[in-house]
């Protein structure tokens, strides 16, 4: 595991008053499975957001994959060389940026090399990652809660609504 991101929290005080609530590593970073590095950064459970003054800690919960509904989720992942996600399909627009590193994403029918600067829209497809090379890649997701369209899920199959990712990932805390 490299350095983890640094994560600065403003807020306010007891008056109105524009503060740092918080400023420093992540408080909750999991490993999956597969060796990867889950750096949860931030989540909301609805949307608008609700903007309180001062409220609990939004990561310190199970880590699933998608945002609670009507949410959205920031995390930064890192996989390490030789790691194979799986395959995986969640309700969600994702934003995957990547910052440092090249992995690929393995779609259905094909894949694509994505290298740091690169910006990738997931939107509901069956996917997964794959670092094949020899150094550590990072990317930050912004997870959108989404829902499947009717047109989309009479192609899909209903059945689709059964395997989609949701689960809690391997609770191993770092």
């Amino acid at each position: 595991m490299s350095q983890p991101p640094r994560r600065i929290v403003t807020g306010h005080d007891g008056s109105g008053t524009s503060v740092f609530l918080s400023d420093g590593a992540p408080p909750i970073v999991r490993t999956a499975p597969d060796g990867a590095v889950f750096y949860e950064m931030w989540n909301t459970d609805a949307v608008p957001a609700p903007l309180a003054a001062d409220e609990a800690e939004p990561t310190e919960r199970d880590l699933t994959v998608p945002p609670a509904p009507g949410g959205t989720k920031i995390r930064v992942n890192e996989f390490p060389p030789g790691c194979v996600s799986p395959t995986h399909r969640t309700q969600t627009v994702d934003y995957g940026i990547v910052l440092d590193g090249e992995v690929v994403l393995v779609l259905d029918d094909s894949e694509r090399v994505l290298r740091a600067g690169d910006v990738v829209i997931q939107r509901g497809t069956d996917h997964r990652w794959e670092n094949r090379t020899g150094t550590v890649a990072r990317m930050a997701f912004i997870l959108v809660d989404g829902v499947f369209t009717e047109p989309l899920l009479k192609v899909l199959g209903p059945e689709v609504l059964g395997t989609l990712h949701g689960s809690p990932l391997a609770p191993g805390e770092s």
